[in-house]
């Protein structure tokens, strides 16, 4: 197999074949978690599967003329064959049923996971769309243009405080290339060291290098469990998404005075706690004031110093997320969540020692072409869909700024995501790595 890095601890493309593991303990494994999950059986070696010598066959016309086509690619009159090493010819053959100039069709997700999260988040969509190009090979397809899977960096925010770091990045993101050489996690370590520990970037500090030009792929799909409650409830198999909400974060401090809990009486208090409290009631307040369902908001982190139950909170961290497929109507919830805390804070006699928008990014729709050729897929292969707005956090938000994007989701238990809870059924991840591989093969044959 062909294994292409663009950057190591970005991401890792895995073209039209899937590799051997040298290790043949850990190939047995690697082949029973993408079959579990593609719904395909796991229950025989990978290498001795049961047959009669009987049923095998060999495809000799197909192959006769393969033969015939390559032998074509030569610099000397049939039924002659000259090809040369690296010559003209010989990198022709070499390209013999695919066509190297044509951009790529990429597919992938990630697997990394917040805290005490479920198993199925991200991962669907990586080990899902290997399986995909697996059933594919299985049925003897060949793709025009190359197929390749990505596997995103820092999905989730939660060692560095910023999503999509990977996706970001090869989106062209300049301002996130140069704060990365300064970010640190929570223990101090650097973005780049942390890289390096893990074998990565060992000789690289310009991130900017992993930046992809517009259209470098022909089209991007991921496969995604929807991490919300409607395809279960409404018994439907497969979602497209249409669209992406715009998604917003913003880090807060208060700072007060604090104080001892018994000693300081309630008017002589500036306490950093409460204005934190009022200010999460706040955003709830402004997120329904804004008279659409597609509007949210939530207060995720809430830090109070120095922790103690008898002291008054001196000092408080707040972070929020606002979003909605609407980027203007997701802005003034952000403006009114602004102005709430500079209110709160004089109101309180506490200050308001930061307000920063980590990030403000724009929603992302769909290419119809792409919605189109999902639709097909999933009419050919007789499974109902339903046409929907992904309300999450993907990878696909920002390959939408470098490449034509695509969604499909899948079912999953009660809604239920980033807890242990989360669960996506067999024949409900079959359906999605069908889909996801029919979709591939005709965005890959155009």
């Amino acid at each position: 197999m062909e294994t292409k890095f663009l950057q190591p601890f970005l991401l890792l493309f895995l073209a039209i074949s899937v590799p051997c593991l040298s290790d043949a303990s850990h190939e047995e494994h690697a082949r029973k978690t993408m079959e579990e999950f593609s719904g395909y059986p796991a229950d025989s070696p990978p290498h001795h599967y049961s047959f009669s010598p009987s049923s095998l066959s060999v495809d000799i016309q197909g192959l006769q003329r393969q033969i015939e086509e390559l032998s074509s690619f030569s610099d000397a009159p049939a039924p002659a064959v000259t090809r040369i090493l690296y010559s003209q010819k010989d990198v022709l053959a070499r390209r013999y049923g695919t066509e190297a100039a044509l951009s790529a069709v990429a597919t992938g997700s990630h697997i990394d996971a917040i805290p005490y999260s479920g198993k199925y988040d991200g991962v669907i969509g990586v080990l899902g769309a290997i399986e995909a190009i697996n059933v594919l090979k299985r049925s003897g397809f060949q793709p025009k243009r190359s197929l390749e899977v990505i596997m995103f960096t820092s999905e989730e925010p939660t060692r560095f405080g910023i999503s999509c770091l990977g996706s970001r990045l090869l989106a062209g993101n300049e301002e996130l290339a140069i704060a990365l050489k300064q970010a640190v996690d929570g223990k101090n370590v650097s973005f780049l060291e942390a890289a390096r520990s893990a074998g990565y970037a060992v000789h690289e500090d310009d991130l900017s290098s992993v930046f992809l030009k517009k259209d470098y792929y022909f089209s991007f799909i991921e496969l995604h469990i929807e991490q919300g409650p409607i395809l279960e409830e409404e018994g439907i198999p497969i979602g497209i998404v249409t669209a992406i909400a715009a998604p917003a974060s913003i880090s807060i401090d208060f700072e007060g005075n604090g104080g001892h809990a018994g000693a300081v009486l309630m008017p002589a208090r500036n306490d950093a706690g409460l204005a934190a409290a009022e200010l999460a009631l706040a955003v709830e307040k402004h997120v329904l004031d804004s008279g659409s369902f597609d509007t949210v908001g939530t207060v995720g982190v809430m830090e109070l110093h120095p922790g103690a139950v008898n002291s008054i909170p001196s000092k408080t961290h707040v972070e929020i997320d606002t979003r909605d497929i609407d980027e203007e109507r997701r802005n003034v919830v952000v403006n009114k969540i602004h102005q709430s805390a500079v209110r709160i804070a004089e109101n309180r006699g506490v200050k308001l020692s930061k307000f920063k928008i980590v990030n403000q990014d724009p929603p992302a729709l769909s290419s119809n072409s792409i919605i189109s050729t999902m639709r097909e897929a999933t009419k050919q292969l007789n499974v109902s869909f339903k046409l929907m707005i992904s309300r999450a956090y993907h990878d696909s938000l920002f390959m939408a700024r470098i490449s034509p994007m695509g969604m499909i989701f899948i079912p999953c238990y009660k809604g239920y995501s980033h807890k242990p809870e989360e669960f996506a059924s067999a024949q409900d991840i079959a359906n999605g790595v069908k889909v996801l591989a029919l979709t591939l093969a005709k965005l890959s044959a155009e």
